[in-house]
């Protein structure tokens, strides 16, 4: 409790004030002072009430300075397409066989994609998968005939998102190590494209706050005005 109370007390920079949003980023790396990289993570409150079938939030964005993540990704798909999904660099390919060591408990992976032909499959996997919101879904592009470009892109940057029921969307926007620059293009990118999946149903304010925070630093909020939300 004495080491945890000394690393709070070191925390420096305004963490009641709404920053723009380029110092918001300075401030979370100069906290992030943990003996390994950390993550950096975005969390957006947004005005939107998820019960509702047309204030649902959920998308894909390809983050143009990456995760800083290694992304391990477990595709379903047969013959031709199997093989492509392995020259992309999937680590796990199958189609049955996968099913089975999916459905006996493995979970090494953080992605999943399939084409479609192996939804039918896949579907009874829906307990396993859904609560784990790793259920392939062609709204974000893990359903495609194009298996090997969705392993590019999960291992290049695409990160989802989904708004839960509190209306926040939690993404990771890269490592403590990204320069101020990579920083400020992944939470540009990622609000553009909260901001471009507005429901049709959302009303009054859309974006209401935003924070970003490291593993182990404190978390500051960011003025959506200097990200023009």
């Amino acid at each position: 409790m004495a080491k945890q109370a000394k690393r709070i007390q070191a925390w420096t920079g305004d963490r009641e004030a709404a920053l723009p949003f380029a110092d918001a980023i300075k401030a979370v790396k100069d906290n992030a002072k943990a003996k390994f990289d950390e993550s950096i993570e975005i969390a957006v409150n947004l005005g939107v009430d998820p019960r509702h079938a047309d204030q649902q939030v959920r998308g894909v964005v390809n983050l143009p300075s990456g995760t800083g993540r290694d992304v391990r990704v477990a595709v379903f798909a047969k013959d031709a397409k199997a093989d492509e999904a392995r020259a992309a660099g999937a680590e796990h390919v199958g189609a049955e066989d996968l099913y089975e060591k999916i459905n006996g408990g493995f979970m090494d992976f953080d992605r999943v994609i399939a084409s479609p032909d192996m939804m039918a499959l896949v579907g009874r996997l829906g307990k396993v998968l859904g609560p784990r919101g790793l259920m392939p879904n062609p709204k974000v592009g893990t359903v495609t005939p194009n298996v090997a470009q969705a392993v590019k892109d999960a291992k290049g940057g695409a990160v989802e998102f989904r708004v839960e029921k509190a209306g926040i969307v939690h993404a990771g926007i890269g490592k403590a190590s990204f320069t101020q620059d990579a920083l400020e293009a992944n939470v540009k990118a990622i609000v553009d494209a909260l901001n471009k999946a507005k429901p049709s149903g959302a009303k009054g304010t859309y974006v209401k706050k935003i924070s970003l925070s490291s593993t182990m630093g404190p978390g500051f909020k960011i003025d959506p005005a200097s990200l023009g939300a």
